[in-house]
């Protein structure tokens, strides 16, 4: 993408999206197939968490324990992602998300593998959940590669797949598919959406945010800003005076490796294990590859001074030692890609989705929306996220989803400056002890 085009002065739009993982791109699509002009800001786009998700949509395997209330949400988008993923592909366009309905195989490793998927059978069906027991020649007839050693099976047929870059890829055709012109056509932006740049701050006028600065210092005005950049949005300046957004980087080991063609395939549908303890899942993907992952650890390799995203060899280690105890074919592998990012999680690990209520007044603060701290479940929870958003911005308020309003962590706020500098616009907004 080319460089913001300044020519036109600041850029105008319905709705500007600050931030482009799967999350921001979700909701940027939905507002735009809603009829608005969208305005996605972001240098680049699914680079991020995004880059490194396997892309596992698993409300059943995903549900942990005392994370209950996020179950809800979880299915209700599990549900939307069918008809999500057609309106991103089209009827016509060839754009592909790697989006597979194959059933979810669990299998544990050792004794105490099984019990442990066992107990967490018995909270997976007392929430109503569909998780079957599956005889080891059943399973190892659908997995002939698996182990002969394994303990347990358990079939999980509402926890599916989709290929996250694949999709955002799609989700960006998408976006770029109309012409100069159009209703939802933005003048100086790439491809009539795309901002190449870093949102600053938000901007204010009269106690409402209208839009972001960026970077460069070029203004993008909207009628409704939707943070959803991450772990960058407790970052912004100009965000309602006493809201804190806690978030914290939990960073996630992920590996990409090609499948021999006499292994093909190694797996046909996700298979997430427990061994010793510890959970790893291995991912195929339809171009040959598999993808094994994740771990997940909060420590200090990210300060060390090497690179932004580390990979961590302990991490590697771990995931292959693994994997090959599940499926041991994973030893004759070839290894593509070692990946490592930081999923934005909260101090309960549920996201920041939803409007912001301003306490010094009835209602919310007019103009923002915020979208982030998904943490493990971005990709599954697209669709909802969406779905909240543009309904927010419609004026449609569903309460349930009032348990994760952005606000629950905050003092009582104030948006007491109504000025086009926002409030508190020059003080600095210092991060959460465990994110600094």
């Amino acid at each position: 993408m080319d460089e913001v085009n300044t020519q036109h002065g600041p850029l105008h739009a319905d709705v500007a999206v600050i931030g482009g993982g799967v999350i921001g791109l979700g909701i940027a699509w939905e507002a735009r197939r809603s009829g608005r002009s969208v305005a996605l800001i972001d240098p680049a786009p699914a680079s991020g968490a995004t880059f490194a998700a396997a892309g596992m949509l698993a409300p059943v395997s995903e549900l942990h324990y005392q994370e209950e209330d996020l179950l809800e949400l979880m299915l209700e988008s599990s549900a939307l992602w069918p008809d999500f993923e057609r309106n991103v592909t089209g009827s016509s366009t060839g754009r592909s998300t790697g989006y597979r309905t194959t059933p979810t195989l669990a299998v544990g490793a050792d004794a105490a593998d099984r019990q442990a998927l066992a107990d967490l059978r018995d909270v997976q069906l007392a929430n109503g959940l569909v998780v079957e027991s599956v005889p080891l020649r059943e399973a190892r007839e659908r997995e002939p590669l698996l182990s002969p050693q394994i303990s347990c099976a358990f079939d999980i047929p509402g926890d599916h797949q989709v290929d996250p870059r694949r999709l955002s890829a799609a989700i960006l055709g998408a976006l770029a598919d109309h012409q100069p012109g159009d209703s939802s056509w933005i003048p100086g932006a790439e491809g009539g959406f795309a901002v190449q740049d870093t949102a600053a701050g938000l901007l204010w006028e009269d106690g409402r945010v209208v839009g972001a600065v960026l970077d460069s210092g070029i203004e993008v005005l909207a009628t409704e800003t939707v943070v959803a950049n991450g772990l960058d949005a407790a970052r912004l300046n100009g965000l309602p005076d006493g809201l804190s957004l806690p978030l914290r980087p939990v960073y996630g080991d992920i590996l990409r490796l090609r499948v021999p063609g006499h292994l093909q395939p190694l797996v046909t549908a996700t298979v997430r294990g427990m061994v010793r303890g510890v959970p790893v899942y291995i991912v195929p993907r339809d171009d040959g590859t598999v993808v094994i992952g994740a771990t997940q650890r909060e420590d200090g390799l990210s300060a060390s001074g090497g690179s932004a995203n580390p990979v961590s060899a302990g991490g590697v280690y771990q995931l292959l030692r693994d994997a090959q105890v599940l499926v041991p074919a994973v030893a004759e592998l070839e290894l593509l890609e070692a990946t490592a990012r930081a999923r934005p999680g909260t101090p309960d690990n549920a996201p920041l989705l939803g409007r912001v209520e301003r306490r010094e007044s009835e209602g919310t603060v007019p103009g923002l929306i915020v979208a982030s701290g998904f943490f493990r479940h971005g990709v599954l929870l697209t669709p909802a996220a969406a779905k909240i958003c543009v309904g927010l911005i419609d004026g449609a308020v569903d309460p349930r989803w009032n348990k994760f309003r952005p606000d629950r962590f905050s003092r009582p706020l104030s948006v007491a400056r109504a000025s086009t500098d926002g409030p508190s616009a020059d003080t600095s907004y210092p991060l959460p002890k465990d994110h600094a």
